[in-house]
């Protein structure tokens, strides 16, 4: 590794496009409407300052099976269901850009407060409902699925799940203490009191997850898998939460327990469901902007990972698009661009601070390498691709309009004040050919396939469906392109 601020011809030329590309995307639009999108997956009672006006309160009585109130926090998706795993790690998410980026939010960082904050009152209830249980999620995802209704109809049984000393979640505890610790440091400046009980919450929960190890996919089965299984083990999230806990506490206990748990693996993405490269580039933190030299593992674990996503890299792993997308998976790709994306432009803003640079074999990178690739995601994802198919609702003259998402797709109260039930909602609306009625601004949906190509249908929800953690990793780099190029 090299410090230094030394430039290659080739890489200095990205500094030039950063600042020169003609008609570029409004990224202070971009970013308003990405945070936005979150009121779209509201459940709960919905406050007036409601935008998204289509929405109506729903999921009333969840947690009623279990006596307790679970009301609140978010449907993960395009259906109904309320899944702790992928909600916490939006959350978290959403909390890193605010930490990050909040001082370049402008008038969208009180936006981004509520939008996390709906999440962990949500998950504070979880947490403290009953002693000894950690509640992760509420609705029968088997159930659900097999119905296309409005979550304001939702006749559904509201079944919820949980962990404990028996039936561990290490996993869903961990992101779950990484997500409240994060959101403590985020509210410590403007509501000290809430932000004392986050943080108090996060030191319990991890607690738990450390305490009693296993995989909450063990323990749930069908109630989490297929669709949220915990592929990657509960590894990461242990490392995760600790990781976490240590920034917002900077106690030496934290550092230990990452420390003690040992290598980790090397992976060329970043989800919600494999944390080590977020762990990575947060612990590389400390070693660029403290020049701690206990942290300097991390930055080469941060510097590997960079090197296999970088196109110009001999050490690259990634594929791309002919358009220039990162192409990791079929399924929801653009998860995966929005998450690679944000730590792109948060290692950058490290480098940045400190004049540093690296190496990928002969292959020197700088900030601006970084930045450049991820511009080229984020311009990709608004518009700037083969089709001209902005990714996000409601953003550009072209964008999806019949997206897998049943609340969007189906007539509101206000427009249709009788019940549409479990199957009723089929057959007009989701076997329509045309636009759904409710626009539901914000949401970057699964994205194109690998040859560019997005065919826009309902049924295709590999593409066509919109997720909150797809949009969480996207504020970020939003709000640094909003306040460095518009």
């Amino acid at each position: 590794m090299r410090r230094g601020a030394s430039f290659c011809l080739l890489f200095s030329l990205s500094l030039v496009l950063l600042g020169s590309v003609q008609a570029k995307p409004n990224y202070k639009e971009a970013l308003a409407k990405s945070i936005l999108f979150f009121q779209g997956q509201r459940s709960g009672r919905l406050p007036r300052s409601q935008q998204l006006a289509w929405r109506s309160d729903s999921g009333l009585s969840d947690g009623l099976f279990a006596h307790v109130d679970l009301t609140g926090g978010y449907y993960d998706a395009g259906d109904n269901v309320k899944f702790n795993f992928p909600m916490a790690f939006t959350t978290t998410m959403l909390s890193w850009s605010t930490l990050e980026y909040g001082k370049r939010m402008g008038p969208e960082l009180p936006n981004a407060r509520a939008a996390i904050r709906w999440a962990t009152d949500y998950l504070l209830k979880c947490a403290t409902a009953t002693p000894g249980k950690l509640y992760v999620g509420v609705g029968d995802p088997n159930v659900d699925h097999k119905c296309w209704e409005r979550p304001e109809d939702m006749d559904t049984v509201r079944t919820v799940f949980s962990v404990s000393a028996r039936s561990p979640g290490s996993d869903v505890a961990g992101e779950t203490a990484a997500a409240l610790a994060a959101a403590s440091m985020v509210f410590r400046k403007v509501d000290r009191k809430y932000s004392a009980l986050l943080l108090r919450t996060a030191r319990k929960v991890f607690q738990f997850a450390m305490q009693y190890q296993g995989a909450y996919s063990d323990s749930l089965g069908s109630a989490v898998c297929p669709f949220y299984c915990s592929y990657s083990g509960y590894k990461d999230e242990l490392l995760w939460g600790a990781a976490w806990l240590f920034r917002a506490t900077n106690e030496m206990s934290y550092y230990n327990i990452f420390k003690s748990l040992g290598a980790d693996d090397q992976p060329d993405l970043f989800s919600w469901d494999n944390k080590y490269a977020g762990v990575h580039v947060l612990l590389s933190r400390r070693a660029l902007l403290n020049n701690d030299k206990n942290f300097e593992q991390f930055e080469g674990e941060a510097e590997s990972f960079m090197c296999r996503i970088l196109p110009n890299s001999p050490y690259k792993t990634t594929q791309y698009t002919q358009g220039g997308l990162m192409y990791k998976l079929p399924e929801s790709n653009l998860q995966y661009v929005t998450s690679i994306t944000f730590l792109l432009t948060t290692y950058a803003k490290y480098m940045k601070a400190t004049r540093h640079t690296f190496n990928c074999g002969n292959l020197l990178v700088t900030p601006n390498s970084l930045l450049y690739v991820a511009k080229r995601q984020v311009d990709y994802i608004l518009g700037e691709n083969p089709i001209r198919m902005s990714y996000m609702v409601g953003f550009g003259p072209n964008f999806p309009k019949r997206i897998h998402h049943r609340g969007s797709s189906l007539p509101s109260l206000a427009s249709h004040p009788q019940a549409i039930g479990c199957d009723s909602g089929f057959e007009p609306f989701f076997h329509s050919a045309n636009p759904n009625p409710n626009i539901l601004t914000g949401a970057i949906v699964g994205g194109p396939n690998q040859n560019d190509g997005y065919p826009d249908e309902r049924s295709d929800y590999s593409h066509s469906e919109p997720a909150t953690y797809i949009n969480a990793a996207m504020v970020g780099p939003l709000a640094y392109f909003a306040a460095t190029l518009n």
